[in-house]
């Protein structure tokens, strides 16, 4: 699920309001939901207390005696960015909420204004500063941060994976790494490589769904010269090439049937043999495979051999999807964030609280590669030296999230049956990394009732789904 900067439930907050009614009103409803308030009626009595003690929002009326509202708020945005300003006043004009933004508020609110709505902007400002001390820690993490070789996260799923990576390193035994598209296959394949026995000799990598049958068996184990009309000479294949170091078969769930028995072969004789050869090279080449299908079902449905499945899946390592990784989401934004404005030579320095909310907020379906594509698009574009919301692309801006609601009292907040149905289909094939197999045995329905539905919801059926 998407990660949430968490929000403390409580929090210290400076009221500045100089009408005592009002004053002990919003001290009552503020502290009935757990707040901690302090009330000052003076602004030189407000600022005397916000030197002296910390306080988590401030919530100033516009009008004040002593120092008014708007230089409080300028005060407190100079000596503490981090504490955002939320500034009441009886008289809404534009020209007047246009003064307090300037003067650096984080909300503007106008009086007479009711207790829920002050509770709902005192949550979004303790949010707001609760991202930017995300973002805060989080560029001082990724600076910190040793990662393992190329992969990149503190999450507790990728810190269990680099204790897997550190242990499968050292084994030579045929390794499958599953994951769905985008969450840095390749980049767990180079870092086995890298810190096991074998980092001085090749790393070679080819992607077995990028290239027709004839092609990519050429290329693996090579061909003898006159072995088809255009080989006028020999060709060395891969596992040849990679002799002594490291093999790795991208999305080997994409391999053609037919290749699939001379692949087993080679992996059981350790031996290759290229098209129209007559003798065989014998190989030392350790095979990381790696695939963002189910095996098991493709198996079950005859699309791949079994007894291949089992020679290439001696350890199994499963990477994590990107929203199941927590901060990491900002992390990462921020290296590709860094690694972009560097190459282009812009000055972006990193992301807007209300950014880093989006990006916390989407569910990623293309992971880490999708998060890299779409910091790259925000540097492109932004005219500010932070990324902001308007940065993003649409459907990160617009994302609603998939999870119904079920449990509330209020009606604007309940769906139609059809859109909890819609939303529950849609969540459980998030779920299930958007294989439509397991996700119709989970809904209990028969595939071609599942794909009915998935194409009135808009999403079409792709060739691997046809028996």
């Amino acid at each position: 699920m998407p990660h949430r900067v968490v929000v403390p439930p409580s929090a210290s907050i400076l009221l500045i309001e100089d009408d005592p009614a009002l004053s002990e009103l919003l001290v009552e409803g503020l502290a009935q939901h757990g707040h901690r308030v302090e009330a000052a009626g003076d602004g030189n009595d407000a600022l005397a207390a916000f030197e002296a003690r910390d306080f988590d929002v401030v919530l100033t009326d516009l009008n004040v005696h002593g120092v008014n509202g708007l230089e409080i708020c300028r005060t407190v945005v100079a000596r503490r960015p981090d504490v955002p300003v939320l500034v009441l006043t009886g008289h809404g004009t534009l020209e007047t909420a246009v003064s307090a933004i300037r003067a650096g508020a984080y909300d503007f609110l106008t009086k007479p204004i009711e207790i829920d709505g002050l509770l709902v902007a005192v949550n979004r400002a303790l949010q707001h500063r609760a991202y930017r001390e995300e973002i805060k820690r989080l560029r001082t993490a990724l600076a910190a941060s040793e990662g393992f070789d190329d992969l990149v996260g503190e999450s507790a799923p990728m810190k269990r994976l680099y204790e897997l990576l550190q242990k499968v390193a050292q084994s030579d035994a045929s390794t499958l790494i599953s994951g769905e598209s985008g969450t840095g296959k390749e980049l767990a394949a180079r870092a086995i490589h890298q810190r096991g026995p074998r980092k001085d000799r090749p790393f070679i990598a080819i992607n077995c769904a990028a290239m027709p049958e004839a092609l990519l068996e050429s290329e693996l184990f090579g061909h003898a010269r006159g072995a088809f009309t255009d080989a006028k000479t020999a060709k060395v294949g891969l596992f040849v090439q990679a002799n002594g170091g490291t093999l790795f078969l991208d999305e080997v769930g994409d391999m053609p049937i037919s290749l699939q028995p001379k692949l087993l072969r080679v992996l059981q004789e350790r031996k290759v043999r290229p098209v129209g050869g007559s003798s065989e090279t014998p190989i030392d080449v350790r095979v990381i495979s790696a695939t963002h299908r189910d095996l098991e079902e493709e198996v079950e449905e005859r699309r791949f051999r079994e007894d291949l499945y089992f020679r290439l899946n001696v350890i199994h390592v499963d990477l994590p999807p990107l929203r199941s990784r927590g901060s990491d989401v900002l992390l990462l934004a921020q290296k590709f964030l860094e690694h972009h404005a560097k190459r282009a030579g812009r000055a972006v320095l990193g992301l807007t609280p209300a950014a880093a909310e989006k990006l916390t907020a989407y569910s990623w379906p293309g992971n880490v590669r999708e998060l890299q594509n779409c910091m790259e698009r925000a540097v492109a574009l932004t005219t500010h030296d932070r990324i902001a919301p308007d940065d993003l692309p649409a459907k990160v801006l617009n994302h609603q999230p998939s999870h119904v609601v079920v449990a509330s009292d209020d009606p604007s907040e309940l769906q139609s049956l059809e859109e909890v149905e819609r939303r529950y289909i849609l969540r459980v094939l998030e779920a299930v990394a958007g294989n439509k197999a397991v996700a119709a045995r989970v809904l209990k329905l028969d595939r071609k009732t599942l794909y009915r539905k998935l194409a009135h919801y808009g999403v079409h059926r792709s060739a691997s789904d046809d028996e």
